[in-house]
């Protein structure tokens, strides 16, 4: 539920950020974020359970991907961290949007294959994941290889619910983000070579 609260917080932070400016009217918006943070754990109800709670059946559990995007995100709007450097965000968006794309119409039923198995322990989608990390990691991209290491560690001390390790690098939240960013980025690709 915390990582709940935090990628609601980046959102809200996210949304007010036109409006933070400097000085007071910063300190003004990470208030409000702060507020928002407190509010989302007062128990309400007849069940008497924290607001967050209540998000938490509707969205299930949040990807450590991306809880720690939305960490780092955070971090660029309260604390001037630098943000993500633009080739690694869109390494990560493609990345994520692929295996969305493979992933999710395969454990639907539109394949002969169901893609979510190999997420129970797989050595195969190890070696994969040790392959994609290794070719980033040569390419000079450092945020893909390290998003999947935390979502390893988190999947093997079984830090969610799901023992599936396909629940710990990807949610359909940040699949849909990410689908919809690739398919900006490639319009706008197109856009620029063929109006020109």
């Amino acid at each position: 539920m915390l990582g709940i609260c935090l990628v609601l917080c980046q959102a809200l932070l996210s949304i007010l950020k036109p409006w933070s400016g400097t000085g007071a009217r910063a300190t003004w918006v990470k208030s409000v974020a702060v507020l928002f943070f407190a509010l989302l754990w007062i128990p309400v109800g007849a069940a008497n359970i924290p607001v967050v709670a209540y998000v938490r059946g509707m969205t299930a559990d949040l990807s450590t991907t991306l809880i720690a995007l939305a960490i780092w995100r955070m971090a660029h709007l309260t604390w001037g961290w630098p943000a993500m450097p633009r080739r690694e965000k869109v390494a990560v968006m493609a990345g994520v949007a692929l295996a969305a794309a493979f992933l999710y119409p395969m454990a639907l039923g539109w394949g002969d294959w169901d893609a979510y198995r190999p997420g129970w322990g797989s050595w195969g989608m190890l070696l994969a994941l040790l392959l994609v990390c290794s070719v980033c990691w040569v390419k000079g991209l450092r945020v893909v290889p390290a998003l999947v290491a935390l979502a390893l560690i988190a999947w093997s001390f079984g830090l969610m619910e799901s023992t599936n390790l396909w629940d710990y690098l990807l949610d359909p939240w940040l699949s849909i983000y990410a689908l919809g960013f690739v398919f900006i980025k490639c319009a706008q690709a197109v856009f620029k070579r063929f109006v020109r």
